[in-house]
């Protein structure tokens, strides 16, 4: 290295590598590594071949060849989900040198098959999901098509996926795939969130669902629509207080339209209700209500008149 290179360089270093020092919240020297983004991202993609046989990855499967297919997958999914998971516990125990390294691995073992003895219920889900979709499309020329394109599908099947993960309790993972399905699907589904049988979300960017929200049966929302949180309660050091209800609940048949944003943990729409697009809401609706703004009156002015009258003036 040059002397020239040296005069610049050797201090710039000094200030980084202080910095790091200065505040660990910002660096891992160290610590036990993160969990592997991108082999979290391949196994979603594994786990989607093994919810949609034939729709993903090998698409000539035959009656004969469908058990090895599945043991294959199975065996792939397991051992990734199980170094994963292990991965992600570290992080969220902060480990240093595990003092039982061998007993980590095995929780995360049973953790990965808890999930894949889980993955006959998802696909339940994700068939009333996609006929719901169908359903409420007249875009939608078949369910096939919605499994294959659709955007909100695909965000839906991430979050039905993650939520498992988090239901029986594997850190920081559910998180990564439902932020990955927002990067490609533009729809923000937290893994927590509470959502029953045959939701549809159509056209899906822009929609958010907080950790907190409870989602009935046969419930429809559009793009843009916000279920968020009206106020963070704060503890005695000015930091929000984590598990409370901050999140509507959307009761079963309810439809959102596109852009509604509603806040708040006791704020609840109704059974059968029908939120018009651009509303904002932080109160309750009563069961089969139509919430809507009054028409608004639009102007309509000829552009050469309106240029005729400009030059008088």
């Amino acid at each position: 290295m040059s002397n020239t290179a040296k005069g610049w360089l050797e201090p710039l270093v000094d200030k980084i590598t202080h910095s790091y020092a200065s505040d660990d919240r910002t660096q891992r020297v160290g610590k036990m590594f993160l969990p592997s983004r991108s082999t979290i991202v391949e196994l979603i993609g594994l786990i989607r071949q093994l919810l949609f046989p034939g729709f993903f990855g090998h698409k000539t499967l035959t009656d004969d060849g469908v058990r090895f297919h599945v043991g294959s997958l199975l065996g792939r999914i397991k051992t990734g989900l199980a170094e994963q998971t292990n991965h992600c516990m570290c992080v969220e125990r902060a480990c240093g040198e595990c003092d039982d390294p061998e007993r980590c691995r095995t929780e995360a073992e049973k953790m990965a098959e808890g999930f894949l003895n889980r993955v006959a219920h998802i696909r339940e889900m994700l068939a009333l999901d996609g006929q719901a979709a169908y359903d409420g499309d007249p875009a939608a020329k078949s369910v096939d098509e919605v499994i294959y394109c659709y955007p909100g599908f695909y965000a839906v099947m991430a979050y039905r996926v993650a939520h498992e993960l988090h239901e029986i309790g594997v850190p920081l993972m559910p998180r990564i795939i439902t932020e990955y399905a927002h990067s490609v699907t533009g729809a923000d589904i937290h893994p927590g969130a509470r959502i029953g049988k045959s939701f549809f979300i159509d056209h899906a960017t822009g929609v958010v669902i907080g950790e907190t929200a409870k989602i009935g049966d046969n419930v429809k929302i559009y793009q843009g629509v916000t279920l968020g949180a009206l106020s963070f309660p704060k503890d005695e050091r000015g930091r929000a207080i984590k598990g409370l209800q901050r999140h509507p609940t959307v009761e079963d048949g309810a439809t959102i339209y596109a852009n509604a944003t509603i806040l708040g943990g006791d704020t609840v729409i109704g059974e059968g209700a029908e939120v018009s697009g651009n509303t904002f809401i932080t109160k309750s609706v009563e069961p089969h209500t139509l919430v809507a703004h009054d028409v608004p009156r639009l102007r309509m002015v000829a552009k050469r008149a309106d240029k005729a009258a400009e030059s008088k003036d």
